[in-house]
């Protein structure tokens, strides 16, 4: 009898170590937990970006140099608030996109609209990805782990609310460098112009390499993009980003409004 309260003691005062050191945790039911989880798995990746002192700054600059298939796709410029309120894209062949918090315009404007929207949106929100995690009407989901050369990395799927940015319907996993918490890679489906079920077809994956420091924010300066399916994971790679210049730059407000020789591209 002795031995047995001896253990009991023991017993209570474990649990209550254990619920010392996870507070909280000991009356959430699986969906809670798993709820849980996922927006620590969210928070890791911006900690391990800095979002902090990314919040901080304003606008963010960079050249982009997009390659598809071997041959150029895109050439530009990119200016962008931190959070993506307003969108500058200044092409090399002279022709701008330009986001101005409402309304998305070309000039000059007899340039050529094919692929405006596109690249209106996609490479701002590639390279802001790490920053965008926990925006408004995000929603995750953590993933089983996924080993690729032997290392087990962390994967969450991210959807949006119906009512959420331009394509709501897109989704997003999203794999995490184990030791760093860096985002590694998020496969995706594009379904701008087609149907969910058509995009989720034939999705792709971005793969962020050769991380450096900008004020102390680690921003990658090489995407690669790639097959990908749910069964294999990353697969073959169809294209390359190069990312330079980056700087955070002090412009005058009107840098993101319409000039005159333009027109307004419609989002819908």
């Amino acid at each position: 009898m002795k031995y047995f309260l001896m253990f009991l003691c023991l017993l209570l005062i474990s649990c209550n170590q254990s619920s010392k050191e996870n507070p909280g945790t000991s009356n959430l039911n699986s969906y809670e937990l798993s709820l849980t989880e996922a927006k620590a798995f969210v928070h890791s990746i911006e900690e391990a970006h800095n979002k902090e002192d990314w919040d901080k700054e304003e606008i963010v600059s960079f050249d982009i140099q997009l390659l598809m298939g071997g041959e150029e796709r895109l050439k530009a410029r990119i200016y962008t608030f931190t959070n993506s309120s307003k969108i500058r894209v200044d092409k090399k062949d002279g022709s701008s996109l330009i986001f101005d918090g409402k309304r998305v315009f070309q000039s000059p404007a007899a340039a050529p609209v094919n692929g405006a929207r596109f690249d209106m949106f996609t490479w701002q929100y590639f390279f802001a990805f790490p920053f965008k995690l926990s925006d408004k009407g995000t929603n995750w989901e953590l993933k089983e782990k996924e080993t690729m050369k032997d290392i087990s990395f962390p994967k969450a799927k991210l959807t949006f609310d119906a009512t959420t940015g331009d394509a709501p319907d897109d989704w997003y996993i999203l794999y995490k460098e184990p030791k760093s918490n860096l985002l590694y890679a998020a496969a995706y489906i594009v379904t701008l112009n087609t149907k969910k079920e058509i995009a989720e077809e034939e999705p792709h994956a971005i793969v962020y390499h050769d991380y450096e420091l900008f004020k102390n924010i680690p921003i990658a300066t090489r995407w690669t993009f790639h097959h990908w399916n749910d069964t294999e994971g990353i697969g073959e790679q169809i294209g390359e980003a190069k990312i330079e210049n980056i700087e955070f730059p002090t412009l005058k407000r009107n840098f993101f409004e319409a000039p005159d020789d333009s027109r307004e591209i419609e989002l819908n």
